[in-house]
């Protein structure tokens, strides 16, 4: 008898790959070379700050404008991007750029990455995806230049160029100080850049060509250009409006008068302040405010944003904002006792829900357990040791100032949670 030849499948591929790059990041983080002072950092810290960095979720435990070297900054860089193309994308893109040809096992990796429905067009796809970040990217630098070059002189190209490809990829990591962006809250310019940054990250690459393909039939086809958009660009467009908009009443309501967030603002610099506050639980990790100090309502609104997370085949976490829509059609639908699901006048497939079902049982599992072991080892309030794991579970990157203080048990857990998230 011959023994059959055990293969990966995709999503194991994927998982390693991401294991790999996480374990070959810390290695590089804990060199003396990535110290801004020339000593290494502790091994742990060095993998918690890879992992931060390839999961795009952003919570530190060490200063990062502080305590790497440009070198280490760099490497964080690498690891930010490939967390947000994705490392199977970056490894096709490399494919692509030295004219190799894509196998079908390269194909379905694709596939399984973005969860497309179609191995067609695949290297088309790659360089579009690789080919729009890197514009988009370049494009939020050179705006954010106009703020960082008068602030910090030839540094501030260096802080605008990090700050871009983090807040794209929904990293939230940034070079600039110790208080992520709470010096630039009514900085319009800041605030429009870094929000349109983290938008067009999260909403995801399959609605980006969806709308230009609308735009591009505009010319051709009479009737509202809406109405030609898919499914999933309608639903991932129409929930995140929902979600970005009434975050942004909630959170007004409920800090207008808090004399620590926002009171004392204009009432212009609350709105972007607030809008700010919602777009960046979608999984952005920048804070304008500090998070400790929010009322225990905002932090509730907080939570269920960040659960809910970005749009889906984009650089955002989350369970996405289209399972969460299928999700809630599908309760309405049990409730109204019809046998079909349906949205913008299309039926959902059954397929579709249970992967919405899955998606949402398996993240507040992995959120449950995180926060029963971090309170297990840690002294927290337990506002801020859930705040903590959904943050780090739908790799969002805000925190209520708890990630500095954790001991090694606690950084295990949220090491864990960001990889699983």
């Amino acid at each position: 008898m011959t023994k059959k030849r055990k293969t990966l499948s995709t999503t194991h591929f994927i998982m390693l790959s991401f294991i790999a790059v996480i374990i070959i990041g810390s290695f590089l983080l804990v060199l003396p070379i990535s110290s801004a002072d020339g000593n290494s950092v502790s091994y742990i810290d060095a993998l918690f700050t890879a992992t931060t960095a390839t999961c795009v979720t952003g919570l530190v435990t060490l200063p990062t404008v502080s305590t790497w070297s440009v070198f280490g900054q760099a490497v964080i860089l690498c690891l930010i991007q490939l967390g947000g193309l994705g490392v199977v994308t970056v490894m096709s893109g490399v494919m692509v750029a030295l004219h190799k040809k894509m196998g079908i096992s390269d194909r379905l990796l694709i596939q399984d990455a973005f969860n497309l429905n179609t191995l067609s067009g695949m290297t088309n796809f790659v360089k579009k995806v690789i080919t729009g970040t890197f514009i988009v990217e370049g494009i939020g630098a050179l705006f954010y230049m106009t703020v960082f070059i008068p602030e910090f002189g030839l540094k501030g190209i260096w802080i605008s160029v990090f700050t871009a490809v983090s807040a794209f990829c929904n990293a939230g990591i940034d070079i600039i100080g110790t208080v992520s962006l709470c010096d630039y809250a009514t900085n319009p310019v800041i605030n429009i850049v870094t929000c349109s940054l983290v938008i067009l990250g999260g909403i995801g690459y399959i609605v980006w060509w969806d709308i230009i393909r609308v735009i591009r039939e505009s010319g051709k086809k009479k009737g509202n250009p809406l109405k030609r958009l898919t499914l999933h660009s309608k639903i991932a467009l129409t929930t995140t409006a929902v979600l970005l908009f009434g975050g942004a009443i909630l959170f007004l309501i409920f800090e207008f008068d808090n004399s620590e967030t926002i009171a004392e603002l204009s009432l212009f610099d609350k709105l972007q302040v607030c809008f700010f506050q919602s777009m960046t639980t979608r999984t952005a990790g920048f804070a304008t405010l500090p998070q400790e100090n929010l009322s225990e309502p905002s932090a509730l609104v907080s939570l269920f944003l960040m659960f809910i997370g970005g749009s889906p085949v984009g650089t955002a976490g989350g369970i996405k904002t289209v399972t969460a829509t299928v999700l809630f059609a599908a309760a309405y639908s049990a409730i109204k006792n019809k046998n079909e699901v349906s949205m913008f006048s299309r039926t959902v497939s059954k397929q579709a829900v249970s992967k919405a079902i899955g998606v949402v049982c398996m993240s507040f599992t992995i959120m449950f357990v995180s926060s029963v072991l971090l309170a297990a080892v840690t002294d927290a309030p337990a506002l801020d040791i859930l705040y903590e794991t959904v943050s780090a579970t739908a790799t969002v990157g805000l925190t209520r100032n708890l990630t500095p203080s954790l001991n090694l048990l606690g950084k295990l857990v949220i090491i864990a949670s960001m990889y699983l998230g």
